[in-house]
């Protein structure tokens, strides 16, 4: 085999973990009806192929072993080639190691992006890798709930924390959004084919995160959405993340699923505190009182999943590469200064505000009652 086609080899899903993908996608019908009757659906997808099979296809299931058996994984593959994007397996060293959790774990990969981001993305830190952190919530947020999701996001990928959702309007698609400001990394988890944008209200946000940073999903290109499909993304979301931050969440609402997908994996969970009593905000007011940590800022999540202390004297590092007005504006600002209070002209002032608001959109600063601002570090 020449150099070349090694090289292709290693790109490709093995041929077990293409019959798996294969099935599930095929199973997909199957898999509603078992989620309909409430069967757990991280053990459904956890059998064995045979058992998967026996377990969901009823009368159908001796032909379609035959069809598994029988499967031409080269046809299989150039499909799913064609249709653009990657596929990583379970076999291959991009696959990150978080999502390696159990049985369930999805076979293949699939990617609108650029792969090579689940490794340095997605690995975790132990591995290598950067911290990641998933942020949940309902898909119609009140307004300053969708704001703060945005400014999560933006606070913890300027940290350079990985920001992982599922891309649903609302509070997902605010903090993929934050992130964006930010210039990422953002990695969203999506109930369908990866080159779909659903819904199609954040047809733009999916636009940008294929371009720019990078879209999975365990279904192959062309699925389409099943519901099954939301809570069995949801188990992903959950794996990926260092921890997962849920933001408005109703009573029954999906970005619970994956608040208990996280606990079940040991993960730390985050909510932000909402209304007393409003409807919007029961569920993540429950995982408060359940022991869920308060979120108020980015700076709250850092400490959840980098165990950075903010008590320390010293001041962290000033980030490379930024401008030298910004840097003599973020020194003031560690130094307990305020630059726009302490200019002398109200040109000065005026060119401090728009720094500081520079500042605050990479989530280096942040605002404190009556106007002025701290660092964030």
């Amino acid at each position: 085999m020449t150099e070349q086609n090694l090289s292709l080899a290693r790109t490709l899903p093995c041929d077990d973990c293409t019959r798996r993908a294969w099935l599930v996608a095929t199973l997909a019908p199957n898999l509603e009806l078992a989620w309909r009757a409430r069967r757990p659906l991280r053990d459904v997808l956890g059998l064995a192929d045979r058992t998967l099979v026996d377990c969901l296809a009823g009368s159908a299931a001796d032909a379609l072993l035959k069809r598994w058996e029988g499967l031409d994984v080269d046809a299989v593959r150039a499909t799913w080639g064609a249709a653009g994007g990657t596929s990583v397996c379970r076999h291959d060293p991009r696959y990150p190691e978080r999502l390696r959790t159990g049985p369930d774990a999805p076979a293949v990969l699939f990617c609108a992006g650029d792969p090579r981001r689940l490794r340095a993305w997605l690995a975790g830190p132990a591995a290598g890798g950067m911290p990641a952190v998933a942020i949940v919530g309902t898909r119609r947020p009140l307004p300053e709930g969708a704001e703060f999701a945005r400014t999560l996001g933006r606070g913890l990928a300027a940290a350079g924390v990985t920001v992982v959702s599922g891309m649903a309007m609302g509070i997902d698609a605010a903090a993929h959004a934050g992130a964006l400001d930010a210039g990422g990394p953002t990695v969203a988890v999506l109930a369908c084919g990866p080159e779909l944008a659903y819904p199609k209200s954040v047809a733009s946000v999916h636009r940008q995160l294929v371009a720019e940073q990078l879209v999975v999903s365990e279904l192959p290109p062309g699925a389409t959405p099943w519901r099954w499909a939301f809570p069995a993304r949801n188990r992903i979301i959950a794996a990926l993340g260092g921890a997962t931050v849920v933001v408005e969440a109703t009573e029954r609402s999906g970005s619970l699923i994956t608040a208990d997908f996280a606990a079940d994996l040991g993960r730390d969970i985050g909510a932000a505190p909402g209304r007393a009593g409003s409807p919007r905000t029961l569920g993540s007011n429950r995982l408060l009182a359940q022991g869920a940590a308060v979120i108020l800022e980015p700076g709250d999540v850092l400490d959840l999943v980098c165990s950075i202390d903010r008590t320390s004297d010293t001041p962290p590092p000033v980030p490379a590469g930024l401008e030298p007005r910004l840097q003599m504006l973020l020194s003031l600002l560690r130094d307990g200064g305020q630059p726009v209070t302490q200019a002398r002209t109200p040109e000065a002032a005026e060119a401090a505000r728009v720094g500081l608001l520079e500042l605050e959109l990479r989530g280096l600063v942040r605002r404190v009652p009556g106007g002025g601002h701290v660092a964030a570090g």
